[in-house]
This record gives C-alpha cells, sequence and structure tokens, in this order.
C-alpha cells in the first residue's frame, strides 16, 4: 500500500524535471557560458533535492530552490577554476614530470588482460605483499579460489609480458622491471 505514494512522488518528480530541466540549464549556461559544467550543476541540483522532494512540492514551485542551488554550484565550480588559474599564475605552471617508464606501461597494459577477480588477486598479492590469507579475507574468497586465480594470473602475466619483452625495442639498456619480472612462486599442495 506504501507503494501508491512512492510512485506517485516519482512520477511527479518525473514530470518536474521533464518540464524544468532544459530551461534550467539554459539559465545556468547562460551564466556560466559552459554547456557542460551547466548541465552537472543543474544535474546535481536534481539530485539534491530529490530526497527533499515532498518538503519542496509541499510548499510551493520547487524551481527557485533547484535554480539557485544550480547556480550556488556552478559559481562554486568556476571559483574554484578561477583559484586554480591565479595559482597557476602566481607559482608558474607546474614542473614537468618524467613520462611513465616503459616498463610500467607494459606491466598496467598486461594487468589489464586480467579479470577483475584475478587483478584484485595479483595485485594484493604482489604489488602489496599481502599473504593469501589476508587477500582471501579482504576479496570475500577462500584461500584456494584466491591460489587459482594468482596462478591463472600469473600465466596470463608471464605470456603477455614474455611477449612485450621480446616483440618490443628493449626498455632499457640493463635489465628491466618487465624483462626480469618473475611472479613469487609458492609451494601449492595442487601443484
Amino acid at each position: 500500500m506504501n507503494e501508491q505514494p512512492e510512485q506517485n512522488r516519482q512520477r511527479d518528480f518525473e514530470r518536474f524535471y521533464a518540464e524544468s530541466a532544459q530551461r534550467l540549464v539554459a539559465v545556468v549556461y547562460a551564466v556560466t557560458g559552459d554547456v557542460g559544467e551547466a548541465e552537472d550543476a543543474v544535474q546535481e541540483a536534481y539530485a539534491r533535492a530529490w530526497p527533499r522532494w515532498e518538503h519542496l512540492a509541499a510548499h510551493g514551485d520547487p524551481t527557485p530552490w533547484v535554480r539557485t542551488v544550480a547556480l550556488r554550484l556552478a559559481v562554486s565550480s568556476w571559483r574554484r577554476t578561477r583559484n586554480r588559474l591565479r595559482a597557476h599564475f602566481r607559482h608558474g605552471p607546474p614542473p614537468d614530470l618524467p613520462g611513465l617508464a616503459p616498463d610500467h606501461v607494459a606491466l598496467v597494459a598486461a594487468l589489464r588482460r586480467l579479470g577483475p577477480e584475478q587483478r584484485r588477486a595479483i595485485v594484493l598479492h604482489h604489488l602489496l605483499d599481502l599473504p593469501v590469507e589476508e587477500v582471501a579475507r579482504q576479496t570475500g574468497s577462500t584461500n584456494a579460489a584466491v591460489r587459482s586465480r594468482l596462478m591463472r594470473a600469473r600465466r596470463i602475466l608471464n605470456t603477455h609480458l614474455t611477449e612485450t619483452a621480446y616483440t618490443t625495442e628493449p626498455l632499457s639498456s640493463g635489465p628491466t622491471a618487465i624483462a626480469s619480472y618473475k611472479p613469487r612462486q609458492e609451494a601449492y599442495p595442487h601443484e
């Protein structure tokens, strides 16, 4: 029985949104001069209006409230941008940052070939050096599942990283992290 008032509430809000959103974006755009920024501010204003919808609708037209919130959000964004520009001119551009090392790029590309569960297990176990039991606890898995994911992920990484090391130009004059990458091998009862 409570679903009917909730459905009516949602329907009223959707109707209000459909009738007023385009006009509010135009108003905020006129102030900011940036369509994307105007759309973001208006969407955030509607998101803030939804939890207050019953109160706003009970007190008349909610449009002024949503418009005020959207304009304030847009002005806040504009002020943050202005302050960043002032800091840039005051302190100069940030120092040049070195590019990513080719071995880092290759490792990230190899990690992207893994499924999310395998990638999470590899990162937690090998990069953060967590024991299998802790990885299992943090991922809500069993130790056996983590070991299985690690084993499959190592095979995929080994294949991809080996291919990368031999099919591209040398990354540096000495051994690289990619060419020398060897996953930590552990003795498992099932291997």
